[in-house]
């Protein structure tokens, strides 16, 4: 399916997506120095039981940031304090990024949502598939779609041995691996969060655009959205700014540096591969900038990113009741992004339809299309067991729900 069959930019696409057809709002600009302690107070408890070291919290409207607060370490060994404008891992939270530059070519109509992986990476061609009974020919091939939904039954092999670093492979190597070993599951079968999925996506942008992927990703979203603190290769100004990671002692309980085996060093190096499913180091004052333009249907000062009726799609379930979708109860599948189909449990506080990703270091952002407003949340704890459901997250959504309504 090509989006020039989707409806044209109208009033009601626009309604559809951010709640009316007002005239755009006037932004404005964040004031770093402005101090509240409402997260503060809400997550003291988790904090003082060592849930994490230090957080940047927001929430974030169509014209402005609404609040932002820093509290914490971001270093506990040197004692360096949490700043609002600390740099974050943030992991998956890339995915949607990588998402809606798949969807810009599709809007161009240089890519089909259901067209054939194989179409732009021949190593994709005759995938096979390893059933009860041992390798036969896949049913259908993955397309598009499967890979934005995590539904591509791509196998989870690693391009690099454990815990090694994976920046050094590039994206091409990482795609052919992805199209020469056997599925997992049948394309749209079941889903199953796929890492490879999200890269092979990248390395399409590569072939369709004829850029690097990196560079796509800065000159479509990063350059026009003054996104300047955030980068695959943070040099060396941001990461004096880099939030340390930590994992819990399972004897001591205490919080301790943990390091990310995921990247080579130097970070600054840009001959590491840029990782379209996690690579992207980021701020709040960055992300604010991103999802403004996503609560504002896809346009930030004048310029145009994505069509409304675009992200409408985007953040439709497109899976119908497909058991086991996401990591928390309740949960759909939109193109690139994790919908709330029931809010329970930890998305108790969120929307009908809400919308966003998580990131492995329990960075989160959640965009509900009802309050307009977008709920960011930044730490660095590696071993969360489940850093879309934790309990830091709740409370933080919980806590920015009532309070800024």
């Amino acid at each position: 399916m090509r989006l020039p069959s989707l409806l044209p930019l109208t009033c009601l696409a626009w309604a559809v997506l951010t709640g009316g057809c007002s005239p755009k709002p006037q932004r404005t600009v964040a004031d770093l120095e402005e101090n509240n302690a409402v997260f503060s107070f809400a997550l003291q408890e988790l904090q003082e039981k060592h849930e994490f070291a230090g957080a940047v919290t927001m929430v974030v409207g169509p014209d402005r940031i609404v609040a932002l607060e820093a509290f914490g370490l971001a270093d506990i060994a040197s004692g360096r304090p949490m700043r609002k404008d600390s740099v974050f891992w943030i992991a998956s939270m890339t995915k949607p990024i990588t998402a809606m530059g798949v969807l810009m070519l599709v809007e161009e109509g240089k890519v089909g949502l259901d067209d054939p992986v194989e179409k732009y990476l021949p190593a994709f061609k005759g995938q096979q598939f390893s059933s009860p009974t041992g390798l036969v020919p896949a049913p259908r091939p993955v397309t598009i779609r499967d890979l934005l939904t995590h539904t591509s039954g791509l196998s989870p092999a690693m391009p690099t041995a454990a815990n090694q670093p994976v920046d050094t492979v590039p994206l091409a190597a990482m795609a052919d691996l992805s199209g020469h070993s056997p599925l997992v599951s049948a394309p749209g079968a079941k889903w199953a969060y796929s890492n490879a999925g999200i890269n092979t996506l990248g390395r399409i942008i590569e072939v369709v655009s004829g850029q690097p992927y990196a560079d796509f990703a800065q000159k479509r979203f990063l350059d026009p959205l003054d996104m300047n603190s955030t980068s695959f290769w943070p040099d060396v100004t941001l990461q004096a700014s880099l939030a340390t990671p930590y994992r819990k002692d399972k004897v001591t309980g205490e919080l301790v540096a943990a390091g990310n085996s995921r990247f080579s060093s130097p970070l600054e190096n840009r001959r590491r591969t840029a990782i379209p499913a996690g690579g992207l180091f980021s701020t709040a004052n960055d992300l604010a900038q991103l999802y403004q333009m996503i609560l504002r249907g896809g346009e930030l000062d004048g310029h145009r990113f994505l069509r409304p009726e675009t992200l409408k799609l985007m953040t439709t379930n497109q899976l119908g009741e497909m058991p086991k979708v996401s990591f928390a109860e309740g949960m759909h599948m939109g193109l690139g992004f994790h919908l709330v189909g029931t809010p329970v449990g930890v998305t108790e506080s969120l929307s009908p339809g809400s919308f966003g990703h998580g990131g492995a270091y329990g960075t989160q952002a959640w965009i509900d299309p009802v309050r307009r407003k977008a709920y960011v949340l930044l730490i660095q704890r590696t071993d969360l067991p489940n850093s879309d459901g934790s309990d830091i997250r709740r409370e933080f959504q919980k806590t920015a729900a009532e309070a800024f309504k």
